[in-house]
Order: C-alpha cells, then structure tokens, then sequence
C-alpha cells in the first residue's frame, strides 16, 4: 500500500460504486520534513489525502491502517476527525482500539471500523475482547486468504504447500461470528480477500457466506493508481512464475515479484541504512537487511531497481493498463452472468 492507492485510487474507485481504500503506511514520505518529524508528517498526509478524496468523490471512502504501525493511534485519530467512511485495522490485534477512540472525544458515529484477520480464531479473539471489555463488536470483518500480496498473516511454510482455501476461512469465520451477531442484534458482513481478481471469483466467494471483496492486486494496473508507471508495468511484464514469497524484516513472509533487487536480497545482499523513525514496531531496525518502508517507497515512486512491487498471486494475469471504471464494468458482468 505504500504510496499505491492513495485519494487518486481511492475516489476513482468510490466513484464507481465501491469503497475507495487510502493505505496510511508510509503515507507521510511524500513530505519534506518526513525523516525529522515522521509522526506529524505521517498525520498531516493523511489528512490532506481523505480531503483531496473527498474532493473528488462522494461515494464511501475508507483508511486501511496497520497496527504494527508504530503511529497507527494518532492515524486513527486523523481518520475520526476527518469523518472517514471505514477504518480497516490489520497487522495485529486492534483490541485496545475501541478504549483509545471513546477517550479521545471524538465523535466517532459516523465512522465503522473493520478488522482484517488471518483467521477465524483471530477473529473470535477480537469480537471476545471487544465485546467484553466494551460492550461492541467490530462493524466488518476482512478474512485475507494465503494468496495475498504484501506481508501475510500466515507462516512460510503455510504459503508454500497445503493453502487454507479462502472458502474456509470464509465459512469459519461467518460461524465464529454468528453468536456475536445474535446477542448484539446487528449484522456484520465478512469481506473476502487475497486471490480474488474476477468477477467469477466475487461470485465463487459470495457463495460461501462473503458479504463482499476487498481487491488490491486488480487495481495496480489502472491508471488512476497512485503508483508510478514503472510500478504498473513490472505487473504487467511479470509471468506467473515471478511472483514468490520473501522473507521481510518486519518478520512476516510477503508475496512479490521478482527482480534484480528481490534477487540481490535472496543472496543474502544487504542495503545498508539508518532507522531515525522506527516505523514498524516489528521491525528489528538494527539487524534488518534492508528498510522495508523505504523500498516499497522506491518502487512505487518508479525506482524499481533500488525496491520491488508486492503483488497477489494474480498479479500475472494483468496485460494492459484500464481505468478503474472500465474493471468495475468487468468485475460486474462476470459476477452477473454466473
């Protein structure tokens, strides 16, 4: 998400009909005092991009926020403040989440938020915790499958031989929910993602109790991405058998495409550098080969050869740059004729 679907993205995407989705990671880089000052650089950008959205789109528009993100509260904050549609929360455990929003005194009703989850046992931890200790349960929850891009909530080995269909997941964690729904009277959709590219795919997983897809890889190749071209055409010039799994200093696997640098860093090839914001509580800064954050950066900014594209393991499938309306017009007659 770094730098890929920022408000040109996301309002297009909210334009036709769907939830445009604002990624926050690294969102502040873009700012000239970003290494002296990350946090309010981070928040300043934030705000300025939901705004330029909001500009450009009244359709429903969302943040996706990492908790691993060490700033990933006053993110958060920003989002209520701007009256942000959704808050899609992954990359640990939101739990403390709803106690930090009711002190902050912000009013918060027009916001719902999302969890994103590896599994239905994630899930339940989650809806357990919340609702325990703060009498509410998440709005929607975001099952993401091991066929995703980016850093996955799933071991390498896990990636590698025997996937856990999304189907499953999905079913799982419809169930594990389903109590939560009755005693709380409120229905809480389950969002399907990672691997879903087509229309057909929406239809397949809809069949097993989704609510709905969450879809990044499909969006890389447009031109209203925020992504360089550079960015766009490593999708499109990349086969099948490009796209592979590393291991990323945050500690967790991630899925991307090949290249000279993910080539370099599989060799075991370091690129020396100085943390002065430690931006991912994960992240051993000072063992780390490279910095993550940066080279998601670089890439997205065009420099493919100082980075790499995250990508789902569709990513091969993209042959040519559309604009966002045109794979809406798609993933709707594809869903429609099944």
């Amino acid at each position: 998400g770094v730098a890929v679907s920022l408000s040109g993205l996301a309002s297009a995407v909210a334009n036709e009909g769907g939830i445009g989705v604002i990624s926050a990671a690294g969102i502040g880089m873009n700012e000239p005092d970003y290494i002296k000052n990350f946090l309010e650089a981070n928040k300043r950008a934030l705000r300025n991009q939901i705004r330029v959205a909001r500009s450009l789109s009244n359709g429903i528009l969302g943040v996706n926020i990492m908790m691993a993100l060490t700033d990933h509260e006053g993110l958060i904050r920003v989002a209520l403040e701007e009256k942000i549609d959704l808050i899609i929360m992954g990359a640990g455990l939101p739990l403390k989440i709803p106690a930090m929003i009711a002190s902050s005194g912000i009013d918060s009703h027009h916001t719902k938020l999302a969890i994103k989850v590896s599994s239905a046992k994630a899930a339940r931890l989650i809806f357990q915790y919340w609702a325990s200790k703060n009498n509410c349960i998440p709005d929607v929850v975001v099952v993401e499958g091991p066929l995703a891009g980016g850093h996955l909530g799933f071991k390498k080995e896990e990636l590698i031989k025997d996937l856990v269909p999304l189907e499953t997941l999905i079913r799982e964690t419809v169930k594990i929910i389903e109590p939560f729904e009755e005693a709380f009277a409120k229905e809480v959709p389950v969002i399907a993602a990672g691997g879903i590219y087509t229309g057909y795919d929406i239809y397949n997983i809809m069949q097993a109790g989704a609510k709905g897809v969450k879809m990044g890889t499909r969006f890389v190749t447009t031109h209203e991405c925020d992504a360089s071209l550079a960015f766009k055409e490593s999708y499109l010039a990349c086969q099948k058998e490009d796209i592979t799994i590393i291991d990323s200093p945050v500690g967790l696997p991630g899925r991307v495409i090949k290249n000279d640098f993910v080539a370099q860093i599989k060799l075991g090839k370091t690129k020396p550098f100085k943390c002065v914001w430690h931006c991912l509580g994960p992240c051993n800064f000072k063992e780390a080969p490279y910095c993550i954050a940066q080279v998601l950066f670089n890439s997205a900014r065009g420099k493919m050869d100082e980075g790499f594209a995250f990508s789902g393991t569709n990513g091969y499938r993209a042959n040519k740059l559309q604009y966002v309306s045109e794979v809406m017009k798609e993933l709707v007659w594809e869903y429609n004729i099944q």
